[in-house]
């Protein structure tokens, strides 16, 4: 499998980890105010989800242009 092809299977998975925590952040938001107390948990490990899969993104570009 050629890099770029590596690149797209780990962004699929990224992205699939991406949107599973943005339900949880909506599902929580949908909840409150019960749960509050894991409002920064939850905020954090979805910027996380979201920062890795920009990052991936980002090395696809940089594969595909070289």
């Amino acid at each position: 499998m050629s890099d770029v092809d590596t690149l797209k299977a780990e962004i699929k998975k990224l992205s699939a980890r991406a949107m599973q925590a943005k339900m949880d952040l909506h599902d929580l938001s949908e909840e409150l105010p019960i749960g509050w107390d894991t409002i920064l948990e939850v905020a954090e490990k979805a910027h996380k989800a979201f920062a890795q899969l920009e990052a991936k993104r980002e090395q696809l570009k940089t594969a595909e242009a070289a």
